[in-house]
C-alpha cells in the first residue's frame, strides 16, 4: 500500500520507448528508469498519456508497469496508469497492476463517452472500490472533452482510497478552489509543467511532469525548491527550464519529448500510429533547448 502521505515532489510521466518493429523496446525502458532514479526524481508515472497508453495492449500495459517496478527496485514508489471510458476494463487493469506490485494508480477520466458529473463520480467510486490502491484522478479536458469539477473532486475526496488529483486543465482558479475543497491530506499535483509554481504556492504537493523525461534532476529541484519555500530559487530554476516545457508541446504530446530523448540518445524515435514523427522545424527548437539546457 503506498504511503501517500509521503508521495510530493516531482513524479516523471514516463515515455514508452519502441523498437523499429513497434514493440517495447524493454531495455531502452530499463535504462530510463535508472536515468530517472540516479537523476533523483521523486516517484515515476508509467502508462499515462506521455506513454502512449492509448496504443497499448493490456498485456503491453501489464509488461511496462512490470519493468518499471523490476527496474526501480523499491527505491521510488511507482504510479500505475490506469484510466479510460470503460469502468469494467479499468478495474481490471487496477486490479492486474496490484498484483504486480503497483504502489498507486493514476486514473484519466473516461474520454469520447462524454459522462456528466455524476456518471464522473460514479465511475471512479467504482475503481476505488475495487481496489485497495490509492487513486489517483487525472484531469485533462483538453483530451477527455470533459472537466471534472471542483464540487466533483470534493465529493471523491471523501472516499478513502482517493487519495489525490493530477490537474491539467490549466485553469488555476479551478485549482485554487478545489484546494480549498479537499481535506488536507488530499494530494493536489500539477499536470502541467509550466503552472508547477502556482499550484504550489496554493497548496499543492508538486507536478507530475512531461519535462522530467528530459531533466529530471533540474525539475526535481525546481519542484523541491517551491515545496520549501525556496521561491528565487525556484523563479530560477522555472525561467530556466521554460523554454523546455513550452517545447515539448510544440506539437502533440509525447511527439516533441520523445524526439528531444532520441536526441539525447535515450530511446530510438519511435511511434505508434497514429503518433507521427515530429517536423523538421520542431526539432530544431527542441535541440536548441536541449543545448542551452546543456541536456545534449
Amino acid at each position: 500500500m503506498l504511503e501517500i502521505a509521503t508521495l510530493r515532489g516531482c513524479g516523471t510521466a514516463l515515455v514508452t520507448p519502441f523498437n523499429e518493429d513497434l514493440t517495447i523496446d524493454e531495455g531502452a525502458l530499463r535504462r530510463l528508469v535508472e536515468f530517472q532514479i540516479s537523476e533523483g526524481i521523486d516517484f515515476l508515472v508509467p502508462c499515462g498519456t506521455t506513454g502512449e497508453s492509448a496504443t497499448l495492449s493490456d498485456q503491453e500495459m501489464r509488461r511496462v508497469v512490470e519493468i518499471v517496478l523490476q527496474a526501480a527496485q523499491g527505491r521510488v514508489q511507482v504510479i500505475a496508469g490506469a484510466g479510460g471510458n470503460n469502468t469494467a476494463h479499468v478495474i481490471k487493469l487496477a486490479r492486474e497492476y496490484e498484483q504486480l506490485g503497483a504502489r498507486g494508480l493514476l486514473s484519466v477520466s473516461p474520454y469520447y463517452n462524454k459522462p456528466t458529473q455524476e456518471g464522473l463520480y460514479r465511475h471512479f467510486r467504482a475503481i476505488a472500490e475495487a481496489t485497495s490502491l490509492p487513486v489517483i484522478v487525472y484531469n485533462v479536458p483538453p483530451r477527455t472533452a470533459v472537466n471534472i469539477l471542483p464540487d466533483t473532486v470534493a465529493r471523491l475526496a471523501e472516499i478513502p482510497n482517493i487519495a489525490g488529483v493530477k490537474e491539467a486543465s490549466g485553469d488555476v482558479s479551478q485549482i485554487a478552489e478545489i484546494i480549498t475543497r479537499v481535506p488536507p491530506e488530499f494530494k493536489v499535483f500539477s499536470g502541467d509543467d509550466s503552472i508547477t509554481l502556482p499550484v504550489v504556492a496554493l497548496g499543492g504537493v508538486g507536478v507530475i511532469s512531461v519535462a522530467s523525461n528530459e531533466a529530471p534532476r533540474q525539475m526535481t529541484a525546481l519542484t523541491r525548491a517551491a515545496l520549501e519555500n525556496d521561491w528565487d530559487e525556484a523563479r530560477r530554476l522555472n525561467s530556466e527550464l521554460f523554454p523546455l516545457m513550452k517545447a515539448n508541446f510544440i506539437e502533440t504530446s509525447p511527439g516533441p519529448v520523445k524526439a528531444a530523448l532520441a536526441m539525447m540518445g535515450k530511446i530510438k524515435e519511435v511511434y505508434r500510429l497514429p503518433m507521427v514523427p515530429v517536423g523538421g522545424q520542431t526539432k530544431e527548437k527542441l535541440r536548441a533547448v536541449l543545448v542551452d539546457l546543456k541536456l545534449i
